[in-house]
């Protein structure tokens, strides 16, 4: 009896060793997983960045030589002497990314904004090309450059319309117009932000819905390059950063991309579906004052416009788009008229004089 008592001791000694040592929750495996997951995370970046980095450009500025300069001769000058135009540097100022071997390149229409300026892209090997044409998107902040070029490798755009919050992503870029294809990694740190994104230095601002906030770090220069999945596949467009946080990056949504391309290579321009009013969007504080609806206020309306021949007149306040009511950074009239297509008919929930009319207007080209 003692002996089977002896057994079956030695058996539960056995067993809680055992069980101590596969514990799935044990620290020594939470380490080991743990180093797996970052190892994991480390593999993914280096490949992604092997994959996308050669396609990935920087854009250059060529500016245009400044006014002539006399030329002095130590410190006193005669008349006659001869002047030299002074040729500056050309600057590397954005980024972009390849989308089609023959030679489409996208990025930040505030990259190209200058249409004085010529400009170039440099790849991750040192080649240069001479932008041929620039195609700059009236209601996106996107262009597509076109370069000579022949045999250029894509990137595969993804999928933003099941991002997530905590989703892992990737931004490539020239930053600080120097440090070309820097790779920061970072999460999403929220979706469907409405922003104003403004470059001081050359009079741009717009606004912006919808955009994916990050805070893979992207800084002056990385505007115009990628920002990627795990799956190296491009889910946004860098476009701003906040000036007064760390860590808030913004970026385009690919679909968006993606859409400006389709209608791009139907028909080489930017087809877009158009109303014809200019708005001011009056929130509610400001509504309420005035005793008024929140909205948009039409401030003038353009001549054989859609709007006009739809009936709408200086003074209207558009309160509704397809029965969608329209709101300050959430909903405005420029995301009611661009979620459509050219041809489409808009329902337009109208306040004019203390009532609320009905129009259909047909959007043009």
């Amino acid at each position: 009896m003692k002996r089977l008592i002896a057994i079956g001791a030695v058996l539960i000694l056995f067993l809680l060793v055992f069980s101590f040592n596969f514990n799935p929750k044990s620290p020594e495996k939470s380490i080991i997983e743990e180093k797996v997951k970052v190892l994991s995370e480390e593999s993914i970046v280096i490949d992604t960045v092997k994959k996308v980095g050669p396609s990935v450009i920087t854009i250059i500025k060529d500016l245009p030589a400044s006014p002539k300069q006399p030329v002095g001769f130590g410190p006193f000058s005669i008349f006659g002497f001869d002047t030299v135009p002074q040729d500056p540097e050309p600057q590397s100022i954005g980024s972009g990314f390849v989308v089609s071997k023959d030679g489409l390149i996208v990025t930040n229409k505030h990259v190209v904004l200058d249409t004085s300026a010529k400009y170039q892209v440099l790849t991750s090997t040192d080649k240069r090309y001479d932008v041929e044409r620039i195609y700059r998107d009236p209601l996106n902040d996107v262009a597509i450059l076109k370069v000579n070029a022949s045999g250029l490798e894509p990137l595969q755009l993804g999928d933003s319309s099941n991002l997530e919050v905590g989703q892992f992503v990737i931004a490539i870029g020239t930053a600080l117009g120097q440090f070309r294809n820097t790779v920061t990694t970072g999460v999403i740190s929220g979706l469907g932000r409405g922003i104003t994104a403004e470059n001081a230095f050359e009079g741009f601002a717009e606004k912006l819905d919808n955009v994916i906030q990050t805070d893979a770090a992207i800084n002056p220069g990385n505007s115009g390059g990628p920002l990627l999945n795990s799956s190296s596949q491009v889910i946004g467009v860098n476009t701003a950063v906040s000036s007064a946080g760390q860590n808030i990056g913004f970026a385009l949504p690919v679909n968006a991309i993606k859409t400006t391309l389709d209608t791009f290579n139907k028909g080489g321009q930017f087809d877009r579906p158009y109303l014809g009013v200019s708005y001011r969007v009056l929130d509610k504080e400001i509504a309420l004052l005035n005793d008024l609806p929140a909205g948009a206020y039409v401030d003038n309306v353009i001549l054989g416009s859609p709007a006009q021949k739809a009936g709408v007149i200086r003074g209207d306040i558009i309160v509704e788009v397809n029965g969608r009511r329209i709101e300050k950074d959430k909903f405005e009239l420029s995301a009611g008229v661009s979620q459509n297509k050219i041809g489409d008919t808009i329902n337009l929930k109208v306040w004019r004089g203390g009532k609320t009319i009905a129009l259909k207007a047909i959007l043009g080209n």
